[in-house]
This record gives C-alpha cells, structure tokens and sequence, in this order.
C-alpha cells in the first residue's frame, strides 16, 4: 500500500489529510522504468512510463561517442500512461522537489 498526504486549499486555509491507497490487481507489484515523457493534451499532462533495454541504450551511447550513425528512433515498452490535472502535476511536482532535497548532503555548518 501507498501512504501519503493530501492537502487541500480552502481560500486561505490549508487542510491536511491522509491518505492510504488500496491496491488493486497488480499495481501492488513494483515496476522498473528508465524512460519518462510528459506531453500536454485537452486540459492534462500525460505521463508516459516505458522501458529501454539497458544493452540497447548503452549501444546508442557508445556509437555516439564514436561518431557513428545513431538511431532516430528507439522500441521500448510502454509500462503506464498516466493522465494527470494540472493540480495533480503540482503537487506531483512538489513531492519530487522534497524527495530530491532528501537526497541532497546536508551542508556544513559554518562558524
């Protein structure tokens, strides 16, 4: 299950609430992306989540530095496409701002 928080703005007020998300079918099941594309469409984000395999990123990368034709395009699979409201790409946003700045070394203490 997914804990998390949600809050609300009512005017001026801020209300939090949590929130406990259920699994339904296999989403309780982790799945690995190394790809990721946002479009926009009709009022909403779009989020593509795909896998390229890793041998065929590598091949692109090392014919690249090696002044060689690449590709133009790649075949990967498309994992999940979530479509999101502009509020949920905010607070989507905001959550992966406090993730990153988790991830960040704290910085010295000058005297």
């Amino acid at each position: 299950m997914a804990d998390g928080g949600l809050s609300k703005q009512s005017g001026d007020k801020t209300v939090a609430v949590n929130v406990r998300l259920k699994t339904a079918g296999q989403a309780d099941q982790p799945l690995l992306v190394n790809y990721t594309h946002v479009g926009f469409a009709e009022g909403l984000a779009h989020v593509d989540f795909g896998f390229l395999e890793p041998a065929l990123l590598s091949a692109v990368v090392q014919r690249a530095k090696q002044g060689a034709a690449v590709p133009t395009q790649l075949e990967g699979a498309r994992i999940a496409r979530v479509a999101l409201s502009l509020d949920s790409v905010f607070r989507l946003y905001q959550q992966l701002q406090q993730v990153l700045a988790g991830l960040q070394p704290p910085k010295p203490k000058q005297s």
